[in-house]
């Protein structure tokens, strides 16, 4: 497997050129190569997202981050056929709020000093195998954190890591230029710092489309951006410790701010509102 992945202990570059224009990728209509077009968003309507595809996370949710989800049309919404996630910087009640001692970060806050989105298809439709692409722009300042990500269907039973974690992308603001994709299971993932992922440069993430993909299949999952493979994680084929990708997985679009991660230098609050743009996801899968 060294041979072929990156563990993080620094920063693991890749330069490539990349698409700049903003024209919309040529995406066919039924199948391309050995692979065939089984499921698409390209968020056409208005509004709100389309009920039977996407989920809303409400709240205050994960790795401590400073933003509060909910389901506004300020956060979440299609607009001139893109979907919008846009962060803001405005106090909102925590509706979980018990008392400033309680334990857990969730409830302690008694009201939360950000707004943001993030959607999920967890419930509606997950996928096993294929290749996922999204063609996105991204926020654009410290303590920015959007992610298009993917868990196993069976993370209420067996929780995270067991139940894999697929990161399309993730950028956070304060390393410009760079995205990430990473995995983690039970035995690799960020708690014990033996994650798997590499981070690449990408030309101007913020004012111009890029499309963010994986290709996944039993033996190995490749990460690709404009459709240069700059990753592949191989399957050892030991335990699902190792690899838990012999299942279906759901999708996840988020704009977090700040966290355990997103806000390692802070936040800027001059940047706001800012947002992610996401022009289509659309899933492949072999003939």
């Amino acid at each position: 497997m060294k041979n072929i992945v990156c563990i993080f202990s620094g920063l693991f570059f890749a330069v490539f050129s990349c698409k700049n224009d903003d024209s919309p990728k040529e995406i066919i209509s039924e199948q391309t190569g050995e692979y065939e077009l089984v499921w698409e968003e390209n968020f056409d309507g208005t509004g709100k997202p389309d009920a039977s595809k996407w989920t809303y996370e409400m709240g205050f949710i994960r790795n401590e981050e400073l933003q509060y989800f909910t389901d506004s049309l300020k956060n979440v919404r299609q607009e001139n056929g893109n979907l919008i996630i846009e962060g803001h910087k405005e106090q909102i009640a925590n509706k979980n709020f018990v008392s400033e001692e309680d334990a857990a970060w969730i409830n302690n806050r008694k009201f939360g000093d950000y707004t943001s989105g993030s959607i999920s298809t967890e419930g509606l439709v997950s996928w096993q195998y294929g290749k996922i692409e999204v063609r996105a722009k991204l926020p654009k300042g410290v303590g920015q954190w959007p992610a298009i990500w993917m868990l196993g269907e069976n993370l209420r039973s067996v929780y995270w890591p067991k139940c894999g974690e697929i990161d399309i992308m993730e950028h956070v603001g304060f390393t410009r230029d760079s995205i990430y994709g990473t995995v983690h299971t039970e035995a690799y993932n960020h708690n014990k710092g033996t994650h798997i992922g590499k981070a690449v440069f990408v030309s101007e993430p913020y004012d111009t489309f890029h499309v963010y993909a994986v290709e996944w299949d039993a033996e190995k999952i490749a990460f690709l951006l404009d459709d240069k493979v700059y990753l592949s994680f191989a399957n050892e084929n030991k335990t699902v410790d190792e690899w838990p990708f012999d299942q279906p997985f759901h999708m996840k679009l988020n704009v977090s701010i700040g966290g355990t991660w997103g806000g390692a230098q802070g936040i800027d609050d001059s940047v706001f509102p800012q947002k992610m743009v996401i022009d289509y996801v659309h899933v492949y899968q072999k003939n």
